[in-house]
């Protein structure tokens, strides 16, 4: 084998090995809502797929998916939102029989790494309060803008008196 090409395959399968890596999951109470944020690290640009199941009873059932088929009971309450490095299932009415242990499992498009799964135990009378800001957060790069911007808005101000 010419070594160039050796080379150009072990660096496509180590892109490939960690094409996306599941940080964090967390829950938290929106009114009558559960949020699940599962926040991911991403290494490629291959398009997401996602699945948010419950286990109950010992049994999984399908919440969300982009992987598999969703369950009758799950599907007028609940979606998912994607935003940059996080996935968010928003469950509608959630209630004590909502309770259960709630897995977030993500799939890059052509990774053969298989999927990444992450766990988090929900029961309704132990979640916080989701906070007001947390969204904003996500993406701050309006953030940064603002904080940057401050001297030349008060450049401004102080020019026109």
């Amino acid at each position: 084998m010419n070594p160039t090409v050796g080379i150009a395959v072990i660096l496509t399968v180590l892109q490939a090995a960690h094409c996306q890596m599941i940080k964090d999951l967390s829950a938290c109470l929106l009114g009558q809502s559960l949020r699940v944020d599962c926040r991911y690290e991403n290494k490629t640009s291959n398009p997401l797929t996602y699945e948010f199941s419950i286990t109950k009873d010992n049994r999984k059932h399908v919440i969300h998916s982009t992987i598999s088929v969703s369950e009758n009971i799950y599907r007028s309450r609940a979606n998912v939102t994607m935003h940059k490095n996080l996935v968010c299932l928003h469950l509608q009415s959630f209630t004590t029989s909502d309770e259960g242990v709630y897995m977030c499992e993500l799939k890059a498009t052509n990774d053969y790494t298989g999927n990444q799964i992450k766990n988090i135990t929900v029961i309704k009378d132990k979640l916080e309060k989701c906070a007001g800001f947390s969204l904003l957060i996500q993406n701050t790069s309006w953030l940064l803008l603002l904080l940057l911007s401050l001297p030349l808005l008060q450049a401004v101000d102080f020019v026109s008196l």
